[in-house]
């Protein structure tokens, strides 16, 4: 099934999530340091880009839909800057503001074309920082048609089990990308869409196929969950429910850039299981999504022009 653009665009998805600033410095490596054997930079341009669950949410408004996004940011110079990007790009917020809390920037140094190093500025809050918003929440949930948590790890998602229940409760499917080793707080959810070390992580590592479906479907069974995605990178994807395990292969492609693929991923599996379709078209579709975006550098989005130019 392909929906229309219209169709994509009457449909309205819930990101909730982790937000990043992403930062890159770009410039041009001419020289080794006489302090230590490490290249100099010499910066010529700085580029900002919503990054986290913010990135997530950019993807599904690329995507042609209409997104809201619920975070919680600090009230630093990288949060004023989220806020910014977020207005710039239209995409509505639900946004709160903790001044105890370092809104997270991961900066990137760029030299001849190639990440040098990454620097990551952040804090683990001491306090529960999306329990403020339970009330936004559940005033917003209704005026949408699929909830997306982008779970990063950073501490905003404590509450899920009961974001879950009340979506639930609500007849709206629920969608998650998940992170660490306790998926207990993500049962109920429709879909999960794990990488292979984040699965590995929580079912341990698989020895063949038949070992990782045996595992895969006792982690949907456990949880009450209606299919678990598993990202393969170059091996594709893999997405195992109620029927047998359907595989699709990544598509041929140059790769430039691997960030943020699950991002784009988990935002056209929303975006379409919202407009009603079906999950293994939906899949097959978000495996394009994440083959075009990784052709990109950076975190990157997929316009709906991009992900159907070859239907």
């Amino acid at each position: 099934m392909r929906p229309t653009r219209e169709q994509v665009a009457g449909k309205r998805v819930l990101v909730v999530g982790d937000a990043m600033l992403d930062r890159y410095w770009y410039g041009a490596v001419d020289r080794i340091s006489p302090e230590a054997p490490v290249p100099v930079v010499r910066v010529t341009r700085e580029e900002e880009r919503l990054g986290g669950a913010a990135n997530v949410a950019l993807n599904v408004k690329s995507l042609g839909a209409q997104c809201t996004f619920m975070t919680v940011v600090g009230t630093d110079e990288p949060g004023q800057k989220l806020r910014t990007l977020l207005e710039r790009q239209q995409i509505a917020t639900v946004l709160g503001s903790d001044p105890k809390l370092y809104t997270i920037v991961k900066l990137r140094v760029i030299g001849r074309s190639q990440q040098l190093i990454r620097i990551d500025f952040e804090n683990q809050p001491d306090h529960e920082v999306l329990q403020q918003m339970l009330a936004d929440y559940e005033r917003v949930l209704p005026e949408h048609d699929a909830v997306l948590f982008s779970d990063y790890g950073k501490g905003g998602l404590t509450h899920i089990p009961r974001m879950i229940e009340m979506a639930r409760q609500a007849g709206i499917p629920v969608l998650v990308d998940p992170k660490g080793a306790d998926y207990g707080r993500y049962a109920g959810a429709n879909v999960i869409t794990p990488n292979r070390a984040e699965l590995a992580q929580v079912v341990g590592n698989w020895t063949d196929e038949a070992d990782l479906q045996r595992r895969a479907l006792e982690l949907r069974r456990r949880l009450g969950l209606d299919a678990v995605l598993l990202t393969r990178s170059e091996e594709g994807m893999s997405l195992f429910d109620a029927k047998e395990p359907f595989h699709v292969k990544a598509l041929a492609r140059e790769v430039f850039d691997v960030t943020g693929a699950g991002d784009t991923v988990i935002a056209a599996m929303a975006t379409l299981v919202a407009c009603g379709v079906d999950l293994r078209s939906a899949t097959a579709l978000a495996n394009r999504a994440g083959s075009i975006v990784v052709g990109k550098f950076g975190t990157a989005t997929v316009s709906y022009d991009e992900l159907f130019a070859y239907d």
